[in-house]
Formats: C-alpha cells, sequence, structure tokens
C-alpha cells in the first residue's frame, strides 16, 4: 500500500504544506469552473480566473514556463470571455452556443502556429529546451489558446481542443510529479466529453426550433 501511495504523491515529500495546499485549491476551482462551463453557467470564469491565479504562481516557482503561459493566457481570456458570455446581443439574450465561420477557423490556425513559435522563443531563451516535455509542453500550450479563444467566444468546437488537450497533459503531468493536476485533466477529458454532447444537444435543439 506504501508503494503504491509512494508512486503516485511520494513527489510531494519534497514541496511546501503551502504549495500543496494551493495545488489542491487550485484543482477544486479548476474541476469548478469546468463542471460550470458543462452546464454553460457564466460562472466558468469567476471559478477559473481564482484557479489559473494560483497556478500562474505555482508553476512560475516551479519553472514549468509553459504551463504557467497557459494559466495566464487562460487569466486573461477568462476576464475576455466573461464580458462575451454576459454581453447581450439584443434586449434579452446573450451570446449564444454556436459553431465557428470560416474566419473563426483561420484565427484559431494563426493562434496554433504563433503559439507553438512564441513558446518555442520562450524555451531557448531560458534555455529550457532541453527535454522531451519542452515538445510537448509547447504543443498542448497551443491546443490550450485555441481552446480557450473558442470557448471565450462559446464556440462548440473549443470542446475538441480541451479533450485532446487533456489527454496528452494526463500523463504529461504525472511525469512531471504533479499527481494531483494529473488526476484533474484526467476529469476534465471525461467532463470535457460530456460537455461537447451537452453543448451539442443544446445547439441542435436551437437549429430544429429555428
Amino acid at each position: 500500500m506504501n508503494q503504491v501511495f509512494d508512486f503516485f504523491f511520494g513527489q510531494y515529500s519534497e514541496y511546501s504544506n503551502l504549495d500543496i495546499s494551493l495545488e489542491i485549491i487550485a484543482v477544486f476551482f479548476g474541476i469548478a469552473s469546468v463542471f460550470f462551463a458543462w452546464l454553460n453557467k457564466v460562472w466558468v470564469y469567476p471559478t477559473g480566473i481564482i484557479s489559473t491565479a494560483i497556478y500562474v504562481y505555482l508553476l512560475l516557482k516551479w519553472s514549468l514556463l509553459g504551463d504557467m503561459m497557459i494559466n495566464g493566457y487562460y487569466f486573461i481570456m477568462s476576464i475576455y470571455g466573461w464580458y462575451i458570455w454576459t454581453r447581450k446581443i439584443d434586449e434579452t439574450h446573450v451570446t449564444p452556443i454556436s459553431r465557428t465561420t470560416s474566419e473563426e477557423k483561420i484565427i484559431q490556425v494563426v493562434i496554433f502556429v504563433s503559439t507553438l513559435i512564441f513558446v518555442y522563443i520562450v524555451y531557448i531563451s531560458f534555455d529550457k529546451w532541453n527535454d522531451w516535455t519542452a515538445y510537448v509542453d509547447t504543443l498542448t500550450t497551443a491546443i490550450f489558446f485555441v481552446g480557450m479563444w473558442l470557448m471565450a467566444r462559446r464556440k462548440i468546437e473549443n470542446w475538441i481542443f480541451w479533450i485532446i488537450g487533456d489527454i496528452i497533459s494526463v500523463p504529461l503531468y504525472f511525469y512531471k510529479g504533479f499527481t494531483f493536476t494529473s488526476f484533474q485533466y484526467l476529469l476534465f477529458t471525461i467532463m470535457a466529453i460530456f460537455g461537447y454532447l451537452a453543448w451539442k444537444k443544446s445547439l441542435d435543439k436551437k437549429i430544429a426550433i429555428a
């Protein structure tokens, strides 16, 4: 039993109680944020802001630059998304769930490629491009940047990017020694699948009524 515990949580013996507590709090609010996104509730953003703010601090402290930039970007996009989700398009309706347009698909590609280049430059500048995790970290950063932008725009395709990025992140964070965060991304994957199905059902219903 002790061997199993050490396998999953042994790395935390080197962390302070404060850092462990902060990671658990960030995980809690991160899960809450995805849950509210699944339900299409604007509370996705205030809970997400708390989680990402904590992760920015922890990841900067742990020198995980790509992960830190993801969460810094999440923090900024959460403010933007909060505005978009509550902005009224007429007297009674706010921005609805929709599919991406051709123009938005081009923007997706631009965000993805730009992020890859930017994160690569950051890693090179800080002499961190020295492990295979840097390659994966750069890829997941680009995937999540697109996913967050799409979520802020309330586009159903955001869930596809979350699912792909979450699946990659489960073993990545476990390898890095962040078991709680790895479990969080496993749960995120499951919730993202259900989130996509819920949004698709809502969108299909709206199209049928129209």
